[in-house]
């Protein structure tokens, strides 16, 4: 018999609470406007051009991954 976590079935999980998700949106808003300040040489580093990060920089806050939002 195969151990039952190695057949890869998803375990339920707790969402999060309001306030962990508007903490994390606030860190996403922060974090996007950083972006933005970036310099054409910083973004190049992390391989991004200005329109990319511009374009990602204007996204609301709440426009996450939803995985980042549990």
């Amino acid at each position: 018999m195969a151990n039952s976590l190695s057949q890869h079935t998803c375990l339920p999980q707790r969402r999060a609470s309001v306030f962990s998700r508007l903490g994390a949106a606030l860190a996403l808003r922060r974090q996007r406007h950083n972006l933005a300040q970036l310099s054409d040489a910083q973004l190049k580093d992390i391989g991004i051009d200005r329109t990319q990060a511009d374009a990602e920089a204007r996204r609301s806050m709440w426009d996450a991954p939803e995985h980042w939002m549990r």
